[in-house]
């Protein structure tokens, strides 16, 4: 491979890997949130019973957390030297505007992280609970303003706006309309409702394996009522939003349209490819199944409308096999998400009607929960793929090109750190997932665990 292919694979492997971490902690920190009122409001009703559950439920998942929020510290400043030693031109040409952009991310977000963490970790009895939960409230804000500098950079870097551009170099003319661009909004709910997603089947996930493994506590069956309800809530307002983000995209990215959805030759009332085989060097999707006029219906909401097709962009189109088959793997586990949690959320409101004492699923349905833990990434990951080499063969979208920002490494070194890089995610990867499965068994609570019943078929 030359260089660019092995750079582009290096810089894919560092951030997939990162995602994978504020994915979780972007919303995870929302739910510690929802979890401390909880515990605030038992408390002052004075029920100890439901006071102590729900202070086993926060105490569990900061722990999680804390874990999870360092390995994105970690690959997160690993990806931040990608931009100096494999992507140089990329900010020699555009530094003026990503540079502030993640400043203002280290110098708002993180800095609010870091200085409250402590006090979320550590603080529960040294602070009054007012502080504590305040400390809680303010970390979850910096997880949520750090995704919002990060879309903002991402998203100006699909649908560039408020710049000038000199001598090669981008000069920033308005920051409103770089930082709000037109695909960002839409960029920033997808990727809230995302991490809503991750975290939710994680702990309904980890929940469900604690059951199994007669480990549960009190806390357990509150987090995963609490998840499944979350998820059965934000799937289908994924999906609108989805709908939107697809609209913007239509508009502003049409190449990358017609690379999701195979549509080769611009068409009226294109159908909507739901399998095939991409084949690029003939021109067309062999195998395909296809329904008439959905594509158009979906995408522009007219089923006569004209979607451009690939031959209107030639030598300036992402790969299309990838972008197509990352795309129907995000809908295709969108969809079971959808299934699982509203099924899973018709069962406890079954069980809320019958004013059932405890929870109750059957192991099938833990099992299926289990399968379910990591199911978020699996769409994140996806529908990353389908963002950024969609985008390609562009760093800024029809202004600057991949190849333009690449350092003359020989493929050599590239090669070699590259395979550093996959060994050592493989292993922290392994790692962290082995931890969770330890932790979720051998959760050590503030107070004595009491042990649930055995979960009853339904």
């Amino acid at each position: 491979m030359d260089v660019l292919t092995l750079s582009r694979i290096q810089f894919a492997t560092n951030i997939s890997f990162h995602i994978l971490f504020p994915t979780i902690n972007i919303a995870l920190c929302w739910f510690l949130v929802y979890f401390r009122v909880r515990h605030n409001r038992a408390q002052a009703a004075h029920n100890t019973a439901e006071a102590s559950a729900w202070e086993q439920t926060y105490y569990f998942w900061t722990k999680v957390f804390a874990l999870s929020f360092a390995m994105g510290v970690v690959s997160g400043v690993t990806m931040s030297f990608q931009f100096g030693t494999n992507w140089p031109g990329y900010m020699e040409r555009a530094g003026n505007i990503a540079g502030p952009l993640l400043g203002y991310e280290i110098l708002t977000a993180f800095f609010l992280e870091a200085s409250f963490l402590g006090i979320m970790l550590f603080g529960k009895g040294r602070v009054s609970d007012r502080v504590h939960f305040a400390a809680t409230l303010l970390v979850a804000g910096g997880t949520t303003l750090s995704a919002f500098w990060i879309l903002s950079l991402n998203s100006w870097m699909q649908t560039p706006a408020g710049y000038a551009l000199i001598d090669g170099v981008f000069h920033p003319t308005d920051w409103l309309a770089i930082i709000f661009n037109p695909s960002f909004p839409y960029r920033l709910a997808h990727m809230l409702l995302a991490s809503t997603l991750t975290t939710g089947f994680l702990i309904a996930g980890l929940s469900a394996w604690q059951l199994l493994r007669g480990k549960a506590t009190p806390g357990t069956y509150r987090a995963l009522r609490t998840a499944i309800t979350a998820v059965a809530v934000a799937i289908p307002l994924q999906v609108f939003f989805g709908d939107q983000h697809g609209l913007n995209t239509l508009e502003h990215q049409p190449a990358k349209i017609a690379a999701i959805e195979g549509i080769w030759h611009t068409e009226k009332g294109a159908p909507l490819t739901l399998l095939g085989w991409p084949n690029e060097a003939e021109g067309r999707t062999d195998y395909a199944l296809q329904i008439p006029k959905l594509a158009s219906l979906i995408l522009a909401h007219d089923m006569n409308a004209e979607l451009k097709g690939l031959n209107e962009f030639p030598g300036a189109h992402p790969p299309v096999a990838p972008v197509f088959w990352s795309f129907r793997v995000m809908v295709g586990v969108g969809s079971l998400m959808l299934l699982v949690s509203w099924f899973c959320g018709w069962k406890l409101w079954q069980q809320r009607r019958q004013k059932a004492d405890a929870l109750q699923l059957s192991r099938p349905v833990l099992w299926t929960l289990v399968g379910m833990t990591f199911s978020g990434w699996v769409a994140t990951l996806a529908g990353w793929f389908v963002t950024e080499i969609g985008r390609q063969p562009y760093l800024v979208y029809g202004l600057l090109k991949t190849s333009e920002a690449v350092a003359p490494h020989a493929p050599v070194t590239v090669a070699l750190s590259l395979t550093v890089y996959l060994l050592l995610y493989a292993f922290l990867l392994l790692s962290y997932i082995a931890v969770l499965a330890y932790m979720a068994e051998h959760s050590t609570m503030p107070t004595a665990a009491v042990k649930p019943p055995a979960p009853q078929p339904i």
